[in-house]
Order: C-alpha cells, then sequence, then structure tokens
C-alpha cells in the first residue's frame, strides 16, 4: 500500500495572501476550518487585495462543490490535486482545555487542526499559517506547522540580487579610456567570455594604484556591447554615487519599462524616481505616484476622522516630502517650481494611495509605486498586468523594512519582482546601498 497523502490544515492568512494556494499542495488533502470561512466573510466587501482574494477564494470553493456534499473526504480540487473539505470547528482534548484562556478563531482553528490530526493516525497532518504567533502556539502543544513556502524566493537568490553590479578591478587603461572617454563602448568580451544578461551592470576601476578612477557601464543587449554610464541630471537632482547613476540612468532609458529600486532609508529610491519622471513629462501623459496604504486590520480609511483629502495625507505625506526636495532646488517662483505646482493642479501629477489607483487602465504613464515591498506577488503581477502602450513603471522600497504582517524578505512582490524578471531586456534593478540623506542618517542607520 503506498504512503497516504498528506492533511494541511490553512489559516485564514494564507488565503488572503493566495487565493489559488489550495492547489500548491499536489495531491495532498486540504482542510479549510470553519473559523477561517467565518474570518473570511469579513473580508469580502472592499477593493483591497485581502478582499479580491477572499472573494476569489469562496467563488472557487463554491465551483468545486457545485451539487455536491463535502461528506467524510471532501470533494477533488483538481485532475493530480488532492481533496478539500470545510471542517467543522472542534474543541481541544480535554487536557489542553485550560491552555489557550481567549475564545479567539486563531485557537478554533488550532484545535481544529488538532482534531484532524488526532483523527487522521497515520497520516502527516500539518497546519500551515503564516501567523508566526499561531506557529509558536502550535509547536508548543505539539502540533506540525509550517508556513506557506509556495512563493518564497531562496535565500541565494536575495543575495544575488544584492550583488547585481559586477566590479571590474584594475582595468586595462587603455581600453577604459576608450570606454570612458572615447567612443563610449567596448565590446562585451573585454568583460566576459559569456555573452551577459540583459542590462549587466559593470563598475570599473582603472589607472595607477592610489588615484584610481571609476566608471561606470551597462550591458546594450540590442547592440550587444557594454556601454558607458555617464552621469546625468534629472530636474535639479544628480546621483551622489555610483548606484544612483545606474539608477537615475534605468529611469531615464525610454527602452527600460520596467525598473526596481531597492535600498535603505535615505538611499535615494523615490526622489530618483521622481526627478527622472519630472525630466521626461513631456513623453508622458501622466506621472503617477502612489504607494501602499498600510492599516492594521481589515479597517477601511473610512474610521479616520476627516474628509477624503484629510483622511489621505498621513499616507501621500512621504511623496510629497519627496516633492518637496526637488521644488527646493529651484528658486521660489521659477519656471520649474511653478510648472510643479500647475502639474499638481491639472494632475498632470497625481500624488495618491495605491487603493484609489487599483482599476485604473495606465497607458502612457510614468507609473511610481513607492513602499513596493508591503505588496503580495499577486498585487506586483495585478499592478504591471494594467500598464498599457508607452507606460513605464519604477517600484522601490526596502525589503527588510516590511509592515505587512505576512509578508517578509523572501515572500513579498519586491523580491518576486526582481527574481521573475531577472535577464529580461525591458527590466532593470538596482540595490542601492550607501544612505545619502544626511551625515546624521547615515551614521545613525550604521551604529543604532
Amino acid at each position: 500500500m503506498g504512503k497516504l497523502p498528506k492533511i494541511f490544515v490553512l489559516d485564514t492568512n494564507i488565503i488572503l495572501h493566495d487565493y489559488r494556494s489550495i492547489r500548491q499542495f499536489k495531491d495532498n488533502d486540504i482542510i479549510i476550518p470553519s473559523a477561517v470561512i467565518e474570518e473570511l466573510d469579513k473580508f469580502k466587501k472592499g477593493n483591497d487585495a485581502l478582499s479580491f482574494n477572499a472573494r476569489n477564494f469562496m467563488r472557487e470553493l463554491d465551483r468545486l462543490t457545485e451539487h455536491k456534499m463535502f461528506g467524510k473526504k471532501g470533494v477533488p480540487i483538481g485532475k493530480g490535486l488532492g481533496n478539500i473539505k470545510v471542517e467543522l470547528n472542534h474543541p481541544f482534548p480535554d487536557e489542553m482545555q485550560n491552555l489557550f484562556i481567549d475564545d479567539i478563531q486563531d485557537h478554533r482553528i488550532l484545535a481544529t487542526a488538532i482534531w484532524a490530526r488526532d483523527n487522521n493516525k497515520g497520516r502527516f497532518v500539518a497546519l500551515i499559517t503564516k501567523d508566526v504567533n499561531l506557529r509558536m502556539k502550535a509547536k508548543a502543544v505539539g502540533m506540525e506547522a509550517q508556513d506557506y513556502l509556495t512563493d518564497k524566493i531562496d535565500e541565494s537568490k536575495i543575495e544575488f540580487t544584492h550583488n547585481e553590479v559586477i566590479v571590474k578591478e584594475n582595468f586595462d587603461p587603455a581600453k577604459a579610456q576608450e570606454l570612458t572617454y572615447g567612443k563610449g563602448w567596448l565590446p562585451y568580451t573585454d568583460f566576459s567570455s559569456e555573452k551577459p544578461s540583459p542590462n549587466q551592470l559593470y563598475k570599473i576601476t582603472w589607472g595607477p594604484e592610489g588615484s584610481q578612477a571609476t566608471s561606470c557601464a551597462r550591458y546594450d543587449n540590442e547592440n550587444e556591447r557594454v556601454i558607458l554610464v555617464r552621469k546625468q541630471y534629472a530636474y535639479g537632482i544628480s546621483p551622489r554615487n555610483e548606484e544612483q547613476k545606474f539608477a537615475l540612468d534605468a529611469c531615464l532609458n525610454p527602452a527600460i519599462k520596467l525598473v526596481s529600486l531597492t535600498g535603505g532609508a535615505g538611499t535615494g529610491k523615490t526622489l530618483i524616481a521622481l526627478a527622472a519622471a519630472l525630466e521626461q513629462e513631456n513623453e508622458y501623459d501622466q506621472i503617477i505616484l502612489t504607494r501602499p496604504t498600510i492599516i492594521l486590520g481589515n479597517q477601511a480609511i473610512g474610521f479616520l476622522p476627516g474628509d477624503e483629502k484629510t483622511k489621505m495625507s498621513p499616507f501621500v505625506q512621504p511623496l510629497m516630502d519627496n516633492l518637496s526636495v526637488i521644488r527646493n532646488t529651484f528658486k521660489p517662483g521659477s519656471k520649474q517650481a511653478m510648472k510643479i505646482d500647475a502639474m499638481l493642479a491639472e494632475e498632470k501629477l497625481m500624488i495618491s494611495p495605491l487603493a484609489y489607483i487599483r482599476g485604473r487602465s495606465l497607458g502612457n504613464v510614468f507609473f511610481i509605486i513607492d513602499e513596493a515591498q508591503n505588496l503580495t506577488p499577486h498585487e506586483i503581477k495585478t499592478i504591471i498586468t494594467r500598464a498599457g502602450e508607452g507606460t513605464k513603471m519604477v517600484f522601490t522600497g526596502d525589503r527588510y523594512q516590511i509592515d505587512q504582517p505576512y509578508l517578509d524578505v523572501y515572500s513579498n512582490g519586491l523580491t518576486h519582482l526582481g527574481d521573475k524578471m531577472a535577464g529580461q531586456p525591458l527590466f532593470q534593478h538596482i540595490n542601492l546601498r550607501k544612505g545619502e540623506r544626511s551625515e546624521l542618517s547615515e551614521i545613525a542607520s550604521k551604529l543604532l
């Protein structure tokens, strides 16, 4: 007799994270505690990703059970997949009755998982949850508990995206001068024996010891050669280090339609993207700068006091701060400062939380998505697939500063973007390391 399929009990957050998750467990069986259905009911109204996932999961479950009852074994999920069943809530075993005082949904889900384990002898049963606290409670009472690993990126790939710039030390001075001061390009064979990936970045050092120069370059896949990345200026903003030079080059390059800028606070990610957008405002119908609204629980912004503009103010203020930095590089009343004000008034430049952008068609738009580490892989995909003809998208964020409770550095949308799009000619990723906000900010970042 073959090995019996495993049983996985899914927590609510797995479904809210990925409504298609039930199809990721191969031929193993799925149990959905009724407490999960109750929680999903709270999310069925709304326009955010959580509501979208809750509704789609319930529709899928309804489709699977059409004209059927769950019965003892559940209903088939699909070809090559296991069965799914909604299991009514069960109490903790007698010996655990006094371990958890609060009657909350997490404890009901855990109790149902323990019941499933105790009533399926000979089968492996595990609770799948992205809630670290629930996993710890489960392990404390001897219940197998695991994270949802399907959309997690391997740690080695994370490290790779931090080292996307290849450094060439003691480069041939004659070739370096030809690249830097001469024709501005070199054959890729001067950098690699094999053809590099599209938009591969290089930093070369050359010249006598003690007074070495540094040049930046990028592999141009279309012309199959490595070209010089020059220092450029965009609406009063100039790069202060090599990473910023690469970032501004990518944001100004019309051939690169999708850009990912990662890095810590003060590295200039959003500022560079916004400056590049303003520099190219004649090329686009609209510039949209947005960020996700992170609110505790499933509360809508309606609970916040004030009108719509007042409610949105806390979310868009960091974006306005970046715009103020650019405006302040020009004198008050200057042509450039007045143009920024006019663009805001005419909504040629639009700053808004992401919730108000959802569902829009984005044709010929320069679209900047800030704090993108707080988006799920599905949300990132949804945004990108809205891109119409002529649209450019720049995602910025710090993968180590995540505010969503069920995302981490390995599973957030920004990490997935860098991993899945790597090697595409229209994509460029740059990780900015050096903080340029202030000397105080840099010291605090290192020491505190």
